[in-house]
């Protein structure tokens, strides 16, 4: 459930049950006191007038009674002093909580309802009937409503005859205890429920990220938070992100440790080929200085060795100079629009001199029109042609040694393919030689060395180009790699 939901529940909860028990409460003090009206006053139907001004109510219960002694009192007087009829009056009054008093000079003559002295004591000196009317008088301390007729005695004497009805409390404090507990206990006992349903579906989850990220802290990218439960809100895409930081973090955690141990393999591979080539230079240097280049001859010989192993070191360099580019993308490039046919014949010729003084026959052939344009760099082509007829010469384990580059047409690109017939690469290697600091040679012998990274650069150029490289090979047949390069159309409008 969403958090703003939840809130919105709580909310709503917290203002409507109050409202509820309120109407429950009312409900339940409604027909409680209806029905102890209707029990200790005989009236059947109970209005709310009654209930909610209750002395005037009694008032109204005695009506008829009042309205009838007053006109007994005007036509019959003597029936006041009739046993007969005080007790009948008396008994209907006692239907509706009231009885009848009949009081002459301060004296009381028939007290129907076992009155208390103190109200006996006010009735005996009971003020006249302008206070004790048909409205009646309410005693507050004695909770008692009087009402008084007046009449006179056969001997001419003043007598009144009072209606005294008790007004009782309508709910017993028992039943308002009951209904408060109630009340106290559904408020306590939501207020639980809320309680426990905002920290299970707020603060649990909270804790659990805050565990979860402890662990993060620590380096420990391996504790997984399930969204069990928690639907799609606010808390699940809090576990969903968390999971998702998660596995970037120890992605890149994973990365970085591969990228340390991958420099750590760089600077050993390189110190080991920059290691081969200046033990070469000091010894043929010192073979110059201690005279043992003694002919023109052999002073050339080693004056060329010496040459060579330094454009070993310079390539080497510049290999980490390149890679140290390819995570950054600051490899630079000078593209230009360069024709096919000149430039892989220029590459050719460079190359073959090389190759030649190898003993390696060098095949060319070109299959595109003349007119045919790439958009290159010529300085980053030319190192991926000669870092793979590099990797060539290096794995070539046959006298008669010999590298083949085809230039094919593809419609809108052009495809190069520069094959050796070396020892080649078996099928399980062959879809890793584009990975950096990959080698197939683990043993590294002097002969075989290399950084690993030559045709990392390779692929990473050919990709920055727009194309694509791959490779194809056959164990002691030979290694074919081919990249395509797009053709460049210029985009011509004919005006009309």
């Amino acid at each position: 459930m969403k958090l703003r939901t939840r809130l919105l529940v709580t909310f709503l909860i917290i203002v409507a049950l109050p409202i509820i028990l309120t109407s429950v409460a009312y409900s339940i003090l409604k027909i409680a006191t209806k029905q102890n009206i209707r029990e200790n006053y005989g009236v059947e139907n109970v209005s709310m007038s009654l209930i909610a001004n209750p002395v005037e109510g009694f008032s109204d219960l005695t009506d008829a009674e009042y309205e009838e002694l007053q006109t007994v009192a005007q036509i019959a007087p003597e029936q006041f002093s009739n046993n007969s009829f005080l007790e009948h009056t008396n008994q209907m009054l006692l239907e509706r909580a009231s009885c009848l008093v009949i009081v002459q000079d301060g004296t009381i003559l028939y007290n129907g309802g076992r009155l208390s002295d103190e109200i006996c004591e006010i009735l005996s000196g009971a003020p006249n009937v302008a206070d004790f009317g048909k409205q009646g008088h309410y005693l507050d301390g004695l909770e008692v409503l009087i009402k008084q007729v007046d009449y006179v005695t056969a001997d001419g004497g003043q007598a009144r005859a009072y209606i005294v009805t008790t007004v009782r409390n309508f709910v017993s404090a028992g039943l308002l205890w009951a209904i408060g507990l109630f009340v106290l206990v559904v408020l306590v006992a939501t207020g639980l429920f809320l309680t426990r349903w905002i920290r299970t579906g707020v603060f649990v989850p909270l804790s659990e990220l805050n565990m979860a990220m402890q662990h993060i802290a620590d380096g420990d990218f391996d504790y997984v938070i399930e969204a069990k439960g928690k639907g799609n809100g606010e808390i699940s895409c809090l576990y969903e992100n968390y999971n998702q930081m998660r596995l970037r973090l120890k992605e890149s955690a994973e990365e970085k440790i591969q990228a340390d141990r991958q420099n750590r393999e760089l600077i050993s591979n390189i110190s080991h080929d920059l290691k081969t080539p200046i033990t070469s230079i000091k010894g043929y240097v010192e073979g110059i200085m201690d005279g043992v280049a003694d002919t023109p001859e052999k002073m050339d010989r080693y004056i060329k060795t010496i040459y060579n192993k330094a454009n070993d070191m310079n390539r080497l360099i510049n290999e980490l100079t390149i890679y140290s580019g390819i995570d950054s993308n600051r490899i630079p490039y000078n593209f230009h629009k360069l024709n096919v046919a000149d430039y892989f014949n220029d590459c050719v010729e460079e190359v073959g001199l090389d190759l030649e003084s190898k003993n390696i026959r060098l095949n060319y052939t070109n299959m595109v029109s003349p007119d045919t344009v790439v958009i290159a760099d010529p300085e980053q082509m030319k190192r991926v042609i000669n870092n793979i007829v590099g990797n060539s010469v290096k794995y070539m384990n046959k006298p008669d040694g010999e590298i083949d580059i085809r230039i094919l047409d593809e419609l809108d690109s052009v495809r190069v393919e520069i094959e050796d017939n070396g020892k080649g690469v078996s099928a399980k290697e062959i879809g890793h030689i584009f990975e950096r600091f990959y080698r197939t040679d683990a043993s590294r012998n002097s002969s075989q060395g290399g950084s690993g990274i030559g045709l990392s650069i390779v692929k990473k150029i050919i990709e920055d180009h727009g194309g694509y490289i791959w490779a194809t090979s056959k164990e002691n047949e030979g290694t074919c790699m081919h990249f395509v390069l797009r053709k460049y159309v210029e985009n011509t409008e004919t005006v009309q």
